[in-house]
């Protein structure tokens, strides 16, 4: 990820997203075998790693590496913005923090991995089958680091 192209566009936060968000999956084998300090340490080096790109490139604003777990997905997602961290491009609710191993640890030990229940699958139609309305997702946890400089 460290290596791959890196576009820092505040006036496009749409080819930020395509080009700057990655996709991570585990199989049942690698989520065995994988600690989540390795996992940790690797991020770790991949922020500093986009930090260090982010100033060669010689951008002088606000960027964001962050991760998080899309329990949707079943995947371990990472993307880096020109954005500050109350201002990371989510529809719903999330907290950030300086726990990644939560994270990580959260990831690893999902046993759904993505899966949808049949209830939360909507009619042909486009009417949802449900009828009783779910409670409002909790935020989910996003940790953050700061790679960008900025200006004064």
């Amino acid at each position: 990820m460290a290596d791959e192209p890196l576009v820092l566009e505040p006036a496009d936060r749409r080819v930020e997203w395509e080009t700057n968000t990655w996709w991570l999956g585990a199989e049942d084998e690698d989520r065995r075998v994988l600690s989540v300090s390795e996992v940790v340490a690797a991020f770790g080096r991949t922020a500093e790693s986009i930090r260090l790109r982010i100033g060669d490139m010689g951008f002088a604003g606000t960027a964001t590496f962050y991760v998080w777990h899309d329990e949707q997905a079943g995947q371990l997602q990472c993307s880096t913005g020109s954005v500050a961290t109350d201002e990371l491009p989510f529809g719903g609710s999330y907290v950030t923090t300086d726990d990644l191993g939560a994270v990580i640890e959260g990831f690893l030990c999902d046993q759904e991995r993505g899966l949808v229940a049949w209830s939360d699958l909507e009619a042909e139609d486009g009417q949802s089958e449900q009828t009783v309305p779910e409670p409002e997702a909790a935020p989910f946890a996003v940790w953050v680091r700061s790679v960008g400089l900025v200006s004064h």
